[in-house]
C-alpha cells in the first residue's frame, strides 16, 4: 500500500511538471485567492492596530463626559464636581474648560487662539503633553494663578528666536507667565493643542466669564471595572441636572475600543469572504482542467486498469494531481500575499502585522478546495470501463 501511494505521488507530480503552462494556469484562481486573503486580513489588521494605538493614546482608562445644559443649570458648578471625584475606582477628575481669544507678546497680537482651561490630573494621565518647562499644579488651580502653557504654533509665531519660559503674555487682556510648552499634535485629535494656550481651568472660567464647566474626563483606576464606574457617574450627573438625561452626554473610551474591534473584525471576514470567493472560482479551474486530463488520459487509464490498477488507486492519483495543485497555488499566494501586504501597510503609513490564523486559514482552505473540486473528476476516472478505454487505442 505505501509503495502504491508513493507511485501515485510520483505520477500526479510527473503530470503536474509535464504541463507546465496549463497547471499554472490552474493554480492561478487559488493563487489569487489566497494572496487575497492574506494580504486583505494583513491590512486590515494593521489599520485596526493603528486606530487602537491612537485611540489608546486618548485613554482606554477615560470617561468623558460633554455638558449640553438645561434650562435651569447651563453646567457643572465645584460641588458637583466634587461630588463626582468622590466616587470609587476614580484616579481623578480633569474639568475643561475652553474658548477662543487673541494673545499679546511684545505688541505682537495672534488672532483666535484656542485657551484651554485644565488641572493637574489632566498633564498627570498623560506623557505626551508637555514638551518643556513644568505642567499645571493643584496649587495653581485652588489659587488661580495667572500661568499657561503655550501649544508650537505659537511658540513658532511669538518666540522663534528664544525660549517662551518664564515670558509673559497677555490673555484676553490678563498678563499671565509661561512655565510650559506642548507637545506638537499628533493630527489625530479633533482639536489640535498646536494653537492653544492651556491655562488652569479656575483661571479659565474667570478668562472666558462663566460660572460653569462644560466638560469633564474622567480617569478609571481599574479599567475592568469601567462599567460600574460609568453608571455610578451617570448617576451622579442625573442627581446634578435633576434626572435630565439631556443635559449631559457620556462617552467611554473602552466603549470606543470594543466598537472599533467589532467593526474591523467584521470588515475582515467580510472581505476574507469576498477573497474565498476567487479560492472557489479557483477551484472551479482545477475540476474542468482534472476533467479535460481524464478525457485526454482515457487510454492510459484504461491501460492502467486492464493490468490491474484498482478503481481506488485511479482515484488517488487524481486526488493527488488536484491537491498539489490547491496547495502550490497556496503556498505562492502566501508569499504573494505577505509581499502585498508589506508594501501596502506601508504605503498607508501603518505597522505590518502578518495574522497568525490567516495562514493556516488560506492553506487548509485551499487544500479542501483542491479535494473538494478534485474528487468529481478523480471519481470519473476510476469509473471509467477498461474496454470503451481501450477502443480508442
Amino acid at each position: 500500500m505505501d509503495t502504491m501511494f508513493k507511485e501515485s505521488v510520483k505520477m500526479s507530480w510527473q503530470n503536474i511538471i509535464h504541463n507546465k503552462m496549463r497547471s499554472f494556469l490552474t493554480i492561478l484562481g487559488v493563487l489569487i485567492g489566497v494572496t487575497a486573503i492574506i494580504a486583505l486580513i494583513s491590512i486590515v489588521q494593521g489599520v485596526t492596530d493603528n486606530i487602537t494605538g491612537e485611540v489608546m493614546k486618548m485613554g482606554a482608562n477615560k470617561i468623558t463626559v460633554q455638558i449640553a445644559g438645561t434650562p435651569l443649570k447651563q453646567g457643572l458648578t465645584q460641588t458637583d464636581i466634587n461630588e463626582i471625584a468622590q466616587i470609587e475606582n476614580l484616579k481623578g477628575v480633569s474639568p475643561t474648560v475652553s474658548g477662543q481669544t487673541s494673545i499679546v507678546y511684545n505688541g505682537e497680537v495672534m488672532e483666535e487662539v484656542a485657551v484651554q482651561g485644565n488641572n493637574d490630573v489632566h498633564f498627570a494621565n498623560s506623557d505626551e503633553l508637555l514638551e518643556t518647562g513644568r505642567p499645571i499644579t493643584i496649587v495653581d488651580v485652588e489659587s488661580k494663578n495667572r500661568v499657561c502653557l503655550i501649544g508650537q504654533d505659537v511658540v513658532k509665531e511669538l518666540f522663534p528666536a528664544e525660549s517662551p519660559i518664564n515670558k509673559e503674555i497677555i490673555i484676553n487682556g490678563v498678563t499671565h507667565t509661561i512655565i510650559g510648552t506642548l507637545q506638537k499634535s499628533s493630527g489625530f485629535s479633533a482639536s489640535s493643542p498646536d494653537q492653544s494656550v492651556v491655562v488652569p481651568y479656575t483661571t479659565a472660567m474667570s478668562l472666558i466669564g462663566t460660572g460653569y464647566v462644560p466638560a469633564l474626563d474622567i480617569y478609571v483606576e481599574d479599567e475592568a471595572l469601567a462599567p460600574e464606574t460609568t453608571a455610578e457617574v451617570e448617576s451622579a450627573l442625573l442627581t446634578a441636572f435633576n434626572y435630565n438625561e439631556d443635559g449631559f452626554r457620556i462617552v467611554n473610551m473602552q466603549n470606543i475600543l470594543d466598537t472599533v474591534e467589532q467593526m474591523t473584525g467584521t470588515m475582515s471576514m467580510l472581505l476574507a469572504g469576498i477573497a474565498a470567493i476567487s479560492l472557489v472560482v479557483g477551484g472551479i479551474g482545477i475540476m474542468n482542467m482534472m476533467l479535460v486530463t481524464v478525457t485526454e488520459r482515457t487510454t492510459e487509464i484504461g491501460l492502467r486498469k486492464a493490468l490491474g490498477a484498482k478503481p481506488g488507486t485511479i482515484q488517488l492519483q487524481f486526488v493527488l494531481e488536484a491537491l498539489f495543485l490547491s496547495l502550490f497555488g497556496g503556498i505562492l499566494g502566501l508569499i504573494c500575499g505577505i509581499f502585498i501586504s508589506f508594501v501596502g501597510t506601508m504605503a498607508i503609513g501603518v505597522e505590518f502585522t502578518l495574522v497568525g490564523y490567516s495562514i493556516p486559514l488560506a492553506l487548509g482552505f485551499s487544500a479542501v478546495i483542491g479535494l473538494a473540486f478534485g474528487y468529481a473528476p478523480a471519481k470519473k476516472a476510476s469509473r471509467l470501463n477498461p474496454i470503451d478505454a481501450l477502443r480508442s487505442v
